[in-house]
């Protein structure tokens, strides 16, 4: 659920890039390359290995955190039978990429999909007896002993938004200073 961009490009001179009528050695040098006597020099480096970064809206962050967690869930019912410390520690994981994935105008939204991404998780994993009762007391019984978990889980993505929106508000604050 990546946004593109949707805004036309503006005419003028780039910001990035400087004007044509300064002389080459004010203008910019590409990255990696030093300049010597007989003319610019190819340092070579290392290829940089990159994350993925995506860029999820509120919606596509709150999907992702939901049904990865119940597709952990369904996982930790197969394979540990149920392990709610399994579950638990899968948890936090999920709390850090929802959190570091979503856009920078959707930031605050991390803190509110972390819980509900782990109760929803929390349905095949919780240990509840027959029928629909028994399933609802099992999950809040899984809820109220994992408060934990949950607490955690959620302050860390709410941790790391604020983090994210305190650095985007002084990168733009930065930017327009410096523009004017």
């Amino acid at each position: 659920m990546e946004q593109h961009r949707t805004r036309p490009p503006q005419s003028g001179p780039r910001r990035d890039r400087p004007p044509a009528s300064l002389p080459s050695q004010a203008r910019r040098r590409p990255a990696g390359v030093r300049p010597s006597a007989a003319g610019p020099v190819r340092v070579a480096r290392p290829p940089a290995r990159r994350l993925p970064n995506p860029r999820l809206t509120a919606l596509g962050g709150g999907l992702f955190g939901i049904v990865l967690m119940l597709l952990l869930g369904c996982l930790d019912a197969l394979l540990f039978g149920a392990s709610l410390t399994a579950y638990d520690v899968l948890f936090l994981p999920v709390c850090v990429l929802t959190a570091l994935w979503l856009r920078g105008s959707d930031l605050m939204t991390a803190p509110i999909v972390a819980p509900i991404a782990f109760a929803v998780g929390l349905v095949p994993v919780a240990d509840g007896g027959g029928g629909f009762a028994g399933r609802l007391m099992g999950l809040a019984t899984a809820l109220a002993t994992q408060a934990l978990w949950l607490y955690a889980g959620t302050l860390t993505a709410g941790t790391i938004a604020l983090v994210r929106r305190i650095r985007l508000v002084r990168r733009r604050r930065r930017l327009r200073n410096a523009a004017g």
